[in-house]
């Protein structure tokens, strides 16, 4: 990170304390009342759980400075997902959103949006720097792809769509806004998934959409408001408290990412290796200038399926497990969700362990 980017993150960490009257606990309190006090609804705050809960509240204000922009909070990263969609898309809309990004917003965008009259269109991750975004009411971006780590150039994107009157939304759940900013590339929107990274436990499930688009984030909150798709006091307490320690674990993954990569791209039995930081990446040149670091993801491929699933197995420092982003390394075989991957694909999710004993139990396991 920069220094003013430290200086956020600093911030970040003291963001209540000169609000806190003499002996007030330093830890948010849970409340998590679903109703309040309403002797008469006039000037209230608080009326109703549904609307708001001072928990989430002070998680919002923590996001907004980790994101510079107004956030609104969510219980998974999908719900997020979900209210920025409908809320910049009606029937007739056309939506594009990558072919080779988090399946689930493209199952949701084909089972959900289209039935709707939303006009779906699919594009390669790495296609969208020749895609003609005319007609597009709204883009969908995820950079770099989950699970292929393909980059583009947010602002190039940004530019591009805006001049063919349309919004761009960036999925931001692999880099968090420590990593890349899309906000400040031009996008209007940036939806994640905090179950990953910034809770950094696997132990809740977040979500959360900023904008600096007023309008925007009013239909985002009122979405959430209308559908109940709100989340939970202690669920937001817990990601508070996991950011708190974001840059830190992030600051381990991506270093101990970086060695990993380099030494898993000079094995032997691994071949097609995606890792942005490396110099032979594709997507190098872009990440290099659009990130603060290139992330604790890896992508590579075994002989097979089977090859795969064994080197998972036998690796003793590997959780296999589908999410990604927690303190523990984690890996999966992509082409189970049916994913466009080979079958012998690993997504290798590098945590914080110690990266000499990971790599060793990593070269034991290949073999």
């Amino acid at each position: 990170m920069d220094f003013e980017a430290e200086k956020r993150f600093a911030a970040l960490l003291h963001h209540r304390t000169k609000t806190l009257a003499p002996g007030a606990p330093l830890v948010p309190e849970i409340t998590s009342s679903a109703t309040y006090h309403t002797p008469d609804v006039e000037g209230l705050s608080h009326f109703y759980g549904r609307n708001a809960m001072p928990t989430w509240e002070v998680l919002e204000h923590q996001l907004g400075l980790l994101e510079a922009a107004p956030c609104v909070a969510f219980p998974s990263g999908m719900a997020a997902i979900s209210a920025a969609l409908i809320s910049g898309l009606q029937a007739g809309k056309k939506l594009i959103l990558p072919s080779d990004g988090y399946y689930v917003s493209r199952v949701l965008a084909a089972d959900i949006l289209a039935p709707y009259g939303v006009v779906v269109q699919e594009v390669a991750t790495k296609d969208f720097a020749t895609t003609d975004f005319s007609g597009a009411a709204l883009v969908l971006l995820e950079t770099p792809s989950n699970p292929g780590l393909d980059v583009v150039d947010i602002a190039q994107i940004s530019e591009r769509v805006h001049a063919a009157g349309g919004l761009v939304v960036v999925d931001n759940t692999t880099m968090t806004p420590l990593l890349q900013r899309p906000l400040d590339l031009g996008a209007d929107v940036v939806v994640a998934a905090d179950t990953k990274a910034p809770a950094g436990h696997s132990d809740v499930l977040f979500g959360h959409v900023a904008s600096n688009n007023a309008a925007f984030l009013a239909r985002v909150r009122n979405w959430r408001r209308l559908s109940g798709a709100v989340p939970g006091a202690f669920e937001a307490w817990l990601l508070h408290r996991g950011i708190e320690t974001l840059e830190v674990r992030l600051s381990r993954m991506c270093a101990s990412a970086a060695v990993i990569a380099e030494r898993l791209a000079a094995h032997p039995k691994v071949k097609n290796l995606r890792f942005p930081g490396l110099k032979t990446d594709p997507s190098y040149a872009i990440a290099k200038q659009q990130m603060a670091g290139f992330g604790f993801l890896i992508g590579f491929e075994l002989e097979s399926r089977a090859v795969a699933e064994k080197f998972l197995t036998d690796c003793p420092y590997i959780a296999q497990a589908t999410s990604f982003g927690s303190t523990h390394t984690s890996g999966e075989c992509r082409i189970r969700w049916g994913d466009k991957v080979a079958p012998g694909f690993i997504r290798l999710s590098v945590g914080v362990e110690p990266v000499e004993p990971l790599w060793a139990a990593i070269a034991a396991a290949l073999g």
